[in-house]
């Protein structure tokens, strides 16, 4: 058994894609309308209206395209800071210097490593013109603080939501909350794939025009929008420079069946999560933090950490789990050590003590819905012969 188990290799993560997105897609194919069009429209419909509070939902490439998208449409501009968490991906950072702004760091919560709300207010400089908070692997940030701080300071807030779907806050889903702007992503592994994609929810009626017009070269009519419309199909006007960030109705088909399966897929991966805290409540680590009693926790990621006692390193512990065949991950190396945030802005480790310090010791454990009963099973076993 244990030569088995050494031959298949379990994956760190994996998409759940049935015969409904493969059936969707060849329709998609069949109809010949392969970029931006009908499907794509559909999944913004059925998107919105699954987060509600009468939303507007925009398609795009990427959640880091839906990031650029959203502060161009709030107004940051060369100069201006965005105050965010080292504590994330590069993405969430870099888009701030598309716009030629500064990204200022601000450390986080020990328990849920998010942004902690209580340092934000002493980064706000004259400079500051909006937070980004990070939903870090789909437990929500303390939304309702950082909201009371952004409505007392002016400041602009646009929710990195890439691991949130369907994360909730004070009994709301996050792309419903106050936020100028919220965005998702759709990557390969995460919560709802597309493969590559992400959305742009909001409910400022000229933040969705702006994102819908930048995302596709500034031009004021997407293809399908002239198809449908008494002016002449071939006649549009360019009112800005903007991006090619369009979403395709290859993508959106996916979409269109994963969003049906969004709220399955939750529960799955709140089963395992369940399991692994039980298998290993007894073992010298941390547990990932929970949300509040009646809020879901998306479960994009399970990020155990390894406490001083453990026998041990967390380097060593990720060798060992690929020895016997598990994947794992590191969410995250923090911003402010790699070479370019490190250098661009004279950041020390020490600088966001918190992130770097839960860095050094956390570690993401396989979690996606289509792992079995029996894939679970060993990687507690596994974490259990290492760590017990």
């Amino acid at each position: 058994m244990g030569v088995a188990q050494k031959q298949t290799y379990l994956p760190f993560a994996r998409p759940d894609i049935g015969q409904e997105e493969i059936d969707e897609v060849v329709d998609t194919l069949r109809a010949g309308w392969l970029t931006m069009g009908p499907k794509t429209a559909k999944f913004e419909q059925e998107f919105a209206a699954c987060v509600g509070a009468g939303v507007s939902a925009i398609a795009v490439s990427s959640a880091t395209a839906g990031l650029h998208l959203a502060l161009e449409a709030v107004g940051i501009r060369d100069g201006d800071e965005v105050l965010t968490t080292p504590y994330t991906f590069t993405a969430t950072a870099e888009v701030t210097r598309y716009l030629g702004a500064r990204p200022v760091f601000v450390d986080v919560e020990p328990q849920t490593l998010c942004i902690d709300p209580r340092r934000i207010e002493a980064a706000i400089g004259p400079r500051t013109r909006a937070i980004i908070p990070v939903h870090l692997g789909g437990i929500a940030c303390d939304m309702t603080s950082i909201l009371q701080i952004a409505r007392r300071r002016n400041l602009r807030v646009i929710e990195d939501a890439a691991h949130a779907f369907p994360t909730t806050h004070a009994g709301r889903l996050i792309g419903s909350l106050e936020s100028d702007a919220t965005v998702f992503s759709f990557y390969a592994t995460k919560t709802l794939v597309t493969g590559e994609g992400g959305m742009v929810v909001t409910r400022d009626a000229a933040i969705a025009r702006r994102c819908r017009t930048m995302r596709l070269h500034g031009i004021d009519r997407a293809p399908f929008d002239r198809t449908s419309s008494a002016e002449p199909h071939w006649r549009y006007e360019v009112i800005a420079p903007g991006f090619k960030y369009n979403m395709t109705d290859i993508a959106a088909a996916i979409g269109l069946q994963q969003l049906k399966k969004v709220r399955r897929f939750q529960q799955r991966r709140a089963e395992i999560a369940a399991a692994y805290d039980h298998g290993f409540h007894d073992l010298p680590v941390t547990l990932p933090a929970v949300p509040p009693m009646g809020d879901l926790h998306a479960w994009h990621l399970y990020v155990l950490r390894l406490n001083p006692d453990a026998p041990l390193s967390r380097d060593a512990f990720i060798e060992r789990m690929e020895q016997l065949g598990i994947g794992t991950s590191v969410h995250f190396i923090p911003l402010h050590v790699h070479p370019y945030w490190r250098d661009a802005f004279g950041l020390r480790p020490e600088d966001f003590p918190v992130a770097y310090q839960e860095h050094l010791r956390a570690v993401s454990l396989p979690i996606y819905s289509r792992m079995a009963d029996a894939d679970v099973a060993r990687v507690i076993d596994a974490v259990r012969g290492l760590l017990a």
